[in-house]
């Protein structure tokens, strides 16, 4: 195998920073690519409906949709595959933290959760694209459930940055190389 195929590639980025678009030109290099999306559809808000729209119509149709919602995300990636872009573990972590009705919890809830998608990501033996939001930039959110998902992302971020060869931050569309490969 080349050494790009079993490349995993973790892709930060704020709202709106090109995070996603930068995620999928690294990922296609002309083969088949499988896109797991990690978004729940809500046909009540249409503002996050015409948010997947936009994702989809950019994407190309060749590539495999598979929808997290589906299947286990550690699961997913257990399986062997084409080279693999998962958009985003911010909304997978949402709906982790829905499903365990955890809001109100204590920290850590969703932990074997997060343990088990991160074994799957340092396990996985192909191409692997990762994004996520990079929360930590910001003022400490004014709700609890504010801070416990800033709090529970910026330490999935961290671990998951840990176990893959590369890490960009994605600023205004520019990516800035925050790790390479045999870095630690």
């Amino acid at each position: 195998m080349p050494a790009a195929a079993q490349l995993r590639t973790l892709v930060l980025g704020g709202a709106r920073s090109g995070k996603s678009g930068y995620a999928e030109r690294i990922v296609d290099d002309g083969g088949p690519v499988r896109y797991v999306a990690t978004a729940r559809h809500d046909p009540s808000d249409l503002d996050f409906e015409s948010r997947i729209d936009a994702h989809r119509a950019r994407r190309p149709h060749s590539w495999t949709l598979v929808e997290s919602a589906d299947g286990d995300l550690a699961t997913i990636l257990g399986l062997t595959g084409p080279a693999t872009l998962v958009d985003d573990i911010g909304t997978w972590l949402t709906a982790e933290i829905d499903d365990a009705d955890a809001w109100d919890r204590p920290r850590g809830t969703v932990e074997p959760r997060a343990d088990a998608l991160v074994a799957a990501i340092a396990d996985y033996r192909g191409r692997l694209v990762l994004v996520s939001p990079e929360v930590g930039l910001g003022v400490i959110p004014e709700t609890r459930s504010g801070r416990l998902f800033r709090d529970e992302l910026g330490v999935l971020n961290q671990r998951i940055a840990a176990v893959c060869d590369e890490a960009v931050f994605v600023v205004a569309g520019l990516p800035l190389v925050l790790k390479t490969k045999g870095q630690p």
